[in-house]
């Protein structure tokens, strides 16, 4: 029920969230991998930059690497990621044959995952993005706003890793609200449960948070 409450009040507060149709899912994978430790500015001026500078998928995972990091210059660790991004581009080629993931969709949401989850360097933020943004399965990425979120709405343990954060909210989530749950968390962590200075005094979840039911009672200026 709580799960219901936390959904019905950021709906009457940040409206309703439908899932469309988005990117071919390597799009999405690609996409994810330069998003890693930088802002959502700059991972997607690297991803334009990558479009403009090759032909296709298949190109980028046929070029030099030093051309590919060029190429993503602006979304940090530009080596690593690029090295990351060919390295999985060639790994789908040899087991599919292409680089078309809509075989994915067919697949129970257990073995998606765990097909994406064998490419080198695609965890389970990764491999939910795929499959939620672009094929619109039930998958629930948990980025840092989600992982904040829930944890002081004691939606997830205080000691819960990432990974297992996902399965957690994953059981209670029902499969239809998890697209509109995903945006709802990293949208109200952004705007009010911020990561320093959370806004509980005006947060439309305050009646719900054991974490800011217990700021909000500390006397002003004493620090948890």
């Amino acid at each position: 029920m709580k799960v219901d409450d936390i959904l019905r009040l950021l709906r009457q507060e940040y409206g309703e969230r439908v899932w469309k149709a988005g990117q071919e899912p390597v799009f999405v994978l690609v996409q994810t991998v330069l998003s890693q430790n930088t802002s959502d500015a700059n991972s997607h001026r690297a991803f334009e930059s990558l479009l403009a500078a090759f032909a296709d998928w298949e190109s980028v995972a046929a070029a030099d690497t030093e051309a590919v990091a060029k190429a993503i210059r602006q979304g940090g660790l530009a080596d690593i990621k690029a090295g990351r991004i060919q390295y999985m581009l060639r790994q789908i080629e040899e087991r599919r044959g292409s680089l078309d993931l809509s075989f994915l969709k067919g697949l129970p949401l257990p073995d998606a995952r765990s097909w994406l989850r064998s490419l080198p360097g695609v965890g389970p933020k990764t491999a939910s993005c795929v499959l939620l943004f672009s094929l619109g399965m039930p998958a629930l990425p948990v980025d840092t706003h989600v992982f904040r979120v829930a944890g002081r709405l004691g939606l997830i343990d205080s000691k819960a890793t990432p990974e297992k954060a996902h399965n957690m909210l994953e059981a209670m989530v029902p499969s239809h609200d998890v697209y509109a749950f995903h945006l709802y968390l990293i949208e109200h962590g952004r705007r009010v449960c911020k990561a320093q200075r959370p806004r509980c005094s005006v947060c439309v979840l305050l009646s719900l948070c054991p974490s800011g039911l217990e700021a909000q009672a500390r006397p002003p200026g004493t620090v948890a």
